[in-house]
């Protein structure tokens, strides 16, 4: 319909040009939006406005000529003027007739359009450290960044779904010694358990399988272990310190006493062990959720290749680096960071910070013209240092956009449940998929602005009523399939040829409405793919799902008059496409029975 109307508006510009009455050709934009009130028409642009000033030209003079020079079509009723130069298109009943007639032919390819051009674009998202399960906020990022990057797809983008394995560093170490740790309280050593450790049932498991295939090659002596380290803070189970010390220092010196004192060979063992064990179970979790990753990209390798030294090479190259107190540090204050940051250390270790940078460089080292990066909200001042770093490097920091992801809260029986990878409190994401479902989960994660908190009523999730979202567009689509089924029980044949042929039967006030819902799904998925916002998607689908609701209520499909029946069955079949498609981009299902 946009497309049919652009192309419209194109012509006469050009026409406009070649007599001379303008001095350009065409924009490749037309801006072209829906008229809010149907009186005042179906779509209206302010093209004369916008182009007036460069023409020289009075705006609503060259709305006229524009209007005038605008070639027939059957799909446009007439042309109106409004204000000071509006120009607002009135379509034919034969115009939504004809979205019918495209969402029975393209089906499942409705919506979808080149306007990506085929470039490339990676969206990294969730990159959850892999120190403990996925719980309910990682799944939020889960469920947005995964429809983010179906939404880009279904526009023409060619989209690579990409996961950063945190492996390297501090917590992979500390996740490391809370193992090793509760393996020797297995095998009988008693101590009391860091403060700053990984208290989880998965570090119990996955230190009992290290007893049940290993027995006791692993263990050393607790006094010999905790003889000399840093005092550890205490507290109670208010979050009352009872004893001060250095929680910090504490565990950091666990994990160097493990590494003596196991040795490079067996401390390796208990890392990759809880690392593979772990990631196995994000990798399972995420696939049981929808969600898969055409590249999942180890932090060791930037470590391996030499990425990380290339990057400070580069960054010392263009003069943004300094040494102070024995470290080395970044000038991010000078690219819109509130402090400059450190990217190597006194004992000459390099930081996250230094890493993100080297992983940025070689995304666009790997041609993507296009980088998306999904971050939970409490990273919002890491994106400046980021993109100035790209910038002193000489990368364009545009090329990099940064979503932003707030906290889901899961509210059971009406008490908010408390999330902690560190203690082991927390409401997994394979948990919250056990209770509410999938389609459920997938679809409350992005009924709301990315930015915006997500409160998660997992009662609401669960009921079956119209006050559910996801079960009521659900419903609209088994509905359909209902209908089809109540056809084939009364004997009578189905032609979408021949509803086509019947279209202009549909006359009715909920008939018109429905065929503009249904005309407005490829805008919809365009806009949601471009401002990267999928509620906008799931919104519409509710909206679209009321529309049906309504018209069945009010009007029978399945009439005796075989032309007026085939007509509106092909009103809800298309229907039913457009629902499947959108819940397929949301990654929802659409069953046939409900």
């Amino acid at each position: 319909m946009k497309t049919h109307l652009h192309a419209l508006v194109s012509h006469a510009l050009d026409a406009l040009h070649r007599d001379g009455f303008l001095a350009d050709a065409a924009p490749a934009d037309i801006p072209l939006e829906r008229a809010r009130e149907r009186a005042r028409g179906d779509f209206a642009s302010p093209i004369a406005l916008t182009l007036a000033k460069t023409a020289r030209r009075n705006p609503r003079e060259l709305a006229e000529r524009i209007v005038a020079a605008l070639p027939p079509s059957e799909r446009v009723a007439k042309v109106e003027i409004a204000g000071p130069g509006f120009i607002n298109f009135f379509l034919t009943p034969a115009a939504y007739h004809a979205v019918i007639e495209e969402i029975l032919a393209q089906a499942d390819d409705f919506g979808r359009s080149g306007l990506g051009g085929g470039r490339r674009v990676q969206v990294e998202f969730v990159s959850a450290n892999p120190t403990g399960p996925l719980h309910v906020g990682h799944g939020r990022g889960a469920a947005f960044g995964a429809t983010v990057a179906n939404l880009l797809d279904a526009v023409g983008y060619r989209v690579q779904r990409e996961y950063y394995i945190n492996d390297a560093g501090r917590q992979m170490n500390i996740l490391a010694v809370s193992v090793w740790l509760r393996y020797l309280e297995h095998c009988g050593e008693r101590f009391r358990f860091p403060s700053n450790g990984y208290r989880g049932d998965y570090v119990r498991e996955i230190a009992t399988r290290i007893y049940a295939e290993h027995g006791g090659a692993y263990v050393q002596p607790a006094a010999r272990i905790f003889q000399g380290l840093a005092q550890d803070e205490l507290g109670d189970e208010a979050g009352r310190i009872t004893a001060p010390g250095d929680k910090e220092a504490h565990i950091d010196g666990l994990v160097e006493r493990a590494q003596t004192l196991l040795g490079e060979r067996r401390y390796r063992f208990i890392f990759d062990l809880s690392l593979e064990t772990i990631l196995a179970d994000i990798r399972n979790d995420l696939q049981e959720f929808g969600v898969s990753y055409g590249h999942w990209y180890s932090e060791r390798t930037l470590e391996r290749g030499g990425a990380i030294d290339k990057a400070l090479d580069r960054l010392q190259a263009a003069g943004c680096l300094y040494e102070q107190d024995g470290a080395q540090w970044f000038r991010s204050s000078a690219f819109g960071d509130e402090k400059d940051r450190v990217v190597r250390r006194e004992n000459g270790q390099t930081t996250y910070f230094a890493s993100d940078i080297a992983y940025h460089l070689e995304k666009f080292e790997r041609g993507f013209e296009w980088v998306i990066d999904v971050w939970g909200a409490d990273h919002h001042g890491y994106v400046p240092r980021i993109k100035g770093a790209l910038q002193a490097i000489g990368e364009d920091p545009g090329r990099l956009s940064v979503l932003l992801v707030q906290f889901a809260i899961l509210y059971r029986n009406g008490e908010r449940a408390q999330m902690s990878t560190r203690s082991g409190d927390f409401v997994t994401l394979r948990e919250l998929r056990r209770e509410v479902g999938n389609d459920a989960a997938r679809f409350f994660y992005v009924m709301r602005k990315s930015e915006q908190h997500l409160d998660f009523d997992l009662d609401l999730a669960k009921s079956q009523s119209k006050d559910n979202p996801v079960y009521y567009i659900q419903y609209a689509h088994a509905r359909v399939c209902s209908v089809l089924r109540q056809l084939k029980e009364k004997g009578w044949s189905y032609d979408a040829a021949r509803g086509n042929a019947s279209l202009t039967l549909l006359v009715e006030p909920h008939e018109e409405l429905l065929l503009v819902a249904l005309s407005r799904y490829p805008e919809v998925v365009e806009t949601a793919a471009l401002s990267h916002e999928p509620h906008q998607l799931a919104h519409y689908l509710r909206e679209l799902a009321n529309a049906f609701h309504t018209y069945y209520n009010e009007h029978r499909v399945l009439v005796t008059d075989d032309a007026l029946r085939e007509a509106r069955l092909n009103l809800s079949v298309a229907t039913r496409q457009v629902i499947k498609n959108g819940l397929h981009l949301l990654g929802v299902s659409a069953p046939e029975v409900m």
